[in-house]
């Protein structure tokens, strides 16, 4: 049996006197994480033949019962996974839950004792800090790379289109096969998980925070999916007027102009129409397509709610009860 993977700050060997200080924080950190960190090969069945490779990725486990984190686009066209341990073991993992919105994913192991990474608090780093990534780029498993956390709350767009706030920015080296993998601070803790390059650049990788991670995984274990709330309206973002902007003292100089109205929709019995801009949903700005995603959580489902449109030359109010997006 494994113990798990401690969140207090690493002991430091006593037997590396050609380490420094630096070096000695990056492999204390390393000894420990690496046992949690899978590698994850998808495989798809094209109709009848035999299952193939189509890809690969990382992943981290993070609770000792063998619950699996990754991204969401690294096993999204998966038929079948096989995750392979550091000592060389291979498993067939199950898909828990999936959330394309915030690209992570939470895959099962067969029960165990396992040894796991807890997920570390994001909201306390600080730009500067050490930062620590550990995957299978290009199915080399168990690569290190290091770097320094260069800007917190930047923002990615996800595969389904929606943004992912509060990302993490890190030089720390990544490739093709890091995705998923963990993001990790010098005290031992996940930080994030590794999801992006930006291309053609040099030193700008992205993770998704371990803060949005962490309460993704739970409701994913929860549910098999997040709950979100849909209003039934298509949009774009469009400029405010500023002559209207003076005349109501309005808070936002934009928001998201209705092109479209569902009909039955939540929109269309709150008596929003085609034509109208929205420019706030429960007491809170709307100036884009991006805040109004945002604000359409599990929490708005069933709920009746103030939804507010510039209608013409007119501000009008209205009530609204979003429904579950399922």
């Amino acid at each position: 049996m494994q113990p798990p993977i401690p969140t207090s700050p690493l002991s430091q060997p006593t037997d590396a006197p050609y380490l420094d200080a630096y070096s000695l924080a990056v492999s204390g950190v390393v000894e420990r994480a690496v046992p949690a960190v899978v590698n994850v090969e998808t495989y798809t069945a094209p109709p009848g033949r035999e299952p193939r490779r189509s890809g690969s990725g990382s992943g981290f486990i993070f609770t000792p019962d063998g619950f699996v984190c990754t991204n969401h686009h690294v096993i999204a066209q998966a038929r079948q996974l096989t995750l392979t341990t550091h000592e060389g073991q291979k498993f067939n993992a199950d898909i828990v839950g999936t959330d394309p919105h915030t690209d992570i994913a939470v895959l099962r192991l067969p029960l165990n004792s396992w040894p796991y990474l807890e997920f570390g608090d994001s909201s306390q780093l600080r730009v500067g800090q050490l930062a620590i990534a550990i995957g299978s780029p290009l199915g080399y498993q168990a690569t290190v790379t290091t770097g320094v956390i260069s800007a917190l709350a930047r923002s990615l767009r996800s595969q389904s289109g929606r943004l992912v706030d509060n990302v993490i920015q890190t030089d720390a080296a990544l490739n093709p096969g890091n995705s998923g993998g963990p993001l990790m601070a010098s005290n031992g803790t996940a930080i994030g998980v590794n999801t992006a390059v930006i291309q053609p650049a040099q030193g700008i990788c992205l993770a998704i925070s371990s803060n949005t991670a962490s309460f993704v995984v739970s409701r994913l274990i929860r549910d098999g999916k997040i709950k979100r709330s849909v209003i039934g309206v298509a949009g774009q973002n469009v400029p405010l007027p500023q002559r209207l902007i003076r005349f109501y003292k309005l808070p936002v100089e934009s928001g998201v102009f209705v092109s479209a109205v569902e009909p039955d929709s939540p929109a269309a019995i709150a008596g929003v129409k085609p034509g109208d801009v929205i420019i706030g949903l429960d007491q809170k700005n709307i100036t884009s397509i991006d805040d109004l995603h945002r604000l359409l959580d599990e929490h708005l489902v069933e709920r009746n709610t103030g939804i507010r449109v510039l209608r013409r030359h007119e501000v009008e109010d209205f009530l609204i009860c979003p429904r579950s997006a399922d």
